[in-house]
């Protein structure tokens, strides 16, 4: 997969961060889904768990200063918080407490005023030192919104 990101880049002939998010298949067969010129939300647990975050490689580049070690410092684990398909409008998150009290977890929410079906609402970055484990205990996360408030 690095092969075509580095030929990805080779052609355009650009420079600063591209996210090329690519799935591969059960046969092995890779399939480019997005080319994004910015930081992505697949790179946001970098923010946590890299020493230097996708945002300041972005900005170091921008601004032609060298860029920073992209070493990871932690095992993470992100998801994403879409909207569900019960409430609409104002809202909010409903058990928050629950959520800030996880050693580990960080939240980020994106100041949206209202909530939509699908709408991404946030996400949560989970630093483990174990990655099974932190990818069953983010898969078990409940994010429901309590409308009216």
């Amino acid at each position: 997969m690095y092969e075509i990101a580095d030929k990805f880049i080779e052609v355009v002939g650009d420079f600063g961060i591209y996210c090329i998010e690519m799935f591969l298949d059960k046969e092995g067969n890779i399939y480019i889904n997005e080319i994004a010129p910015r930081p992505h939300n697949s790179g946001h647990h970098t923010i946590e768990s890299c020493i230097t975050s996708q945002f300041e490689q972005h900005i170091r580049s921008i601004l032609d200063l060298p860029l920073g070690s992209t070493k990871q410092i932690s095992k993470a684990v992100m998801r994403n918080i879409l909207g569900d398909k019960d409430i609409e409008g104002v809202y909010r998150l409903k058990d928050i407490e629950e959520l800030l009290r996880l050693e580990g977890l960080y939240l980020h929410l994106y100041g949206k005023a209202e909530v939509k079906k699908g709408r991404k609402m946030g996400h949560i970055t989970y630093i483990c030192s174990d990655l099974d484990e932190g990818i069953k205990r983010v898969s078990n996360m409940k994010f429901e919104f309590l409308g009216g408030c």
